[in-house]
């Protein structure tokens, strides 16, 4: 039986020109090599395959591999195919490898250390879970999300955040990003019209929100969010556990304030538990929507304590908004994929997701601690919020002067006045984060900061 093109082990597309079979091939092959389209190390098809699914006789492509290796494009080693050879560059590369953006000194808030990423625990969950639900990983997903992560998340969010929660009020998102598109949504077809953010406050979520409702700036002091300036807004964006970017957690009676507005205006309080597991000094405080779940949208991710790469997030919501958001989630990507919430889903339940936040914990405490000493040499500077997050706001410094600085030398971090309604009302600052650099790194990125700062 003759070998089918969907048989050959290495797919591979070519445009050999008409006449010379064997030139044609060989002038493909070359282009296809110094255009980058195929790099170095690449496998190439077997001579049979290629024949069969160009048309070409084994002994022509057998003639052009040979041809292409005395010239140096391929190597060709008996048992281990043909593959291309490593040549040096002809050209600049047309498309910049994600390295290449990698900034030198990454201080970006908000970032994990990837590094840390718990790469063997991951693994080992993923064969457990292949190894029970093949067929059900890679079918159609639920629009709410994969039930064995519903009731892992009812589960510790109960347990290590004091939400208040069931499997069938949990949504699964495509990360806190899309929560909060997904909400506002939501909050506008409801009949809501406006909504309060925090001033200063995350510029990409207020963003997300401002696409579908007016935007009421809700400043930001000592205490966190001024709930008293909430006004006529029927929900409010809060980050209560460690205010983004001032670093200081909601006081008590604001707390008590805001679930008072809600049950009395039939308000919505959309709660991002940002940075929440990370507290320094003492046990993290409860997550806000343990005092009144009726009331409080809970919404976290996997992006901080695990990776932004995964695309995972969740929200616990009051009962009534569980179908308007499975009917705006449907209408946007219809499910989150399924392995990824499979495989979070087994790291919870084997606490091994307990055990990467305590070790996180301890490795983010101790650069914190680092960032502090170092920039204690600068007695000008000011140090807001408390200890935790993955973050600190630094004042009392010319921000752009700062910034500028900073790229000179491949610094990459924030700017306090872009996360300002008002960029007039800023003081300037800058956010510098301490958990993105690896353990190796770090060392080096704070000298780097240090010999910019005044």
């Amino acid at each position: 039986m003759p070998e089918s093109w969907s048989s050959s082990r290495v797919d591979l597309y070519l445009e050999v020109a008409p006449g010379g079979r064997r030139s044609g091939l060989e002038s493909a092959l070359r282009a296809a090599i110094r255009e980058g389209r195929l790099t170095t190390g690449t496998l190439l098809p077997s001579t049979r395959g290629l024949a069969a699914e160009l048309g070409l006789s084994r002994g022509t492509v057998t003639a052009a591999y040979d041809q292409l290796a005395e010239e140096g494009y391929l190597t060709i080693r008996p048992g281990s195919g043909t593959r291309v050879a490593d040549l040096p560059p002809q050209s600049p590369p047309a498309i910049l490898d994600a390295d290449d953006h990698t900034p030198l000194h990454d201080l970006r808030s908000g970032w994990p250390d990837v590094s840390a990423f718990p790469t063997r625990a991951w693994l080992a969950a993923t064969r457990r879970v292949l190894n029970r639900n093949t067929r059900d990983v890679f079918g159609i997903g639920d629009p709410q999300g994969r039930i064995e992560l519903r009731r892992a998340l009812a589960e510790y969010l109960g347990r290590a955040r004091g939400v208040r929660t069931s499997p069938d009020q949990i949504i699964v998102t495509s990360g806190y990003y899309q929560g909060v598109g997904l909400l506002s949504r939501v909050l506008r077809e409801g009949g809501i019209k406006t909504a309060a953010c925090e001033d200063p406050g995350h510029d990409a979520y207020r963003g997300a929100v401002e696409r579908e409702l007016r935007i009421e700036a809700l400043p930001v002091d000592s205490e966190g969010a001024q709930i008293e300036m909430i006004g006529q807004a029927g929900a409010v964006f809060l980050t209560p556990s460690h205010q983004y970017p001032t670093g200081v957690p909601l006081h008590p009676k604001r707390r008590q304030a805001v679930c008072a507005w809600a049950r009395t205006t039939g308000g919505l309080v959309i709660e991002d538990d940002y940075d929440g597991e990370f507290r320094y000094d003492r046990q993290p405080i409860g997550a806000l929507q343990g005092i009144a779940p009726e009331h409080v949208v809970y919404g976290g991710s996997a992006s901080k304590t695990l990776s932004p790469v995964l695309r995972l997030g969740w929200l616990a919501v009051p009962q009534h908004l569980v179908p308007p958001l499975l009917t705006a989630k449907e209408e946007t990507d219809f499910y989150t994929e399924a392995l990824g919430q499979l495989v979070l889903a087994e790291l919870i339940t084997s606490h091994a997701y307990d055990r990467h936040i305590r070790a996180s914990r301890l490795r983010y405490r101790r650069r914190r601690q680092l960032l502090l000493d170092r920039l204690a040499a600068f007695p000008e500077l000011t140090v807001h919020g408390v200890p935790a997050g993955l973050s600190t706001l630094v004042t009392g410094l010319n921000e752009p002067k700062a910034l500028a600085k900073c790229a000179e030398r491949g610094i990459a971090l924030r700017g306090l006045t872009d996360l300002y309604h008002n960029p007039t009302a800023s003081p300037g600052g800058l956010i510098i984060g301490f958990a993105a650099p690896s353990e190796r790194q770090y060392p080096a990125t704070l000298n780097a900061l240090c010999n910019v700062l005044p």
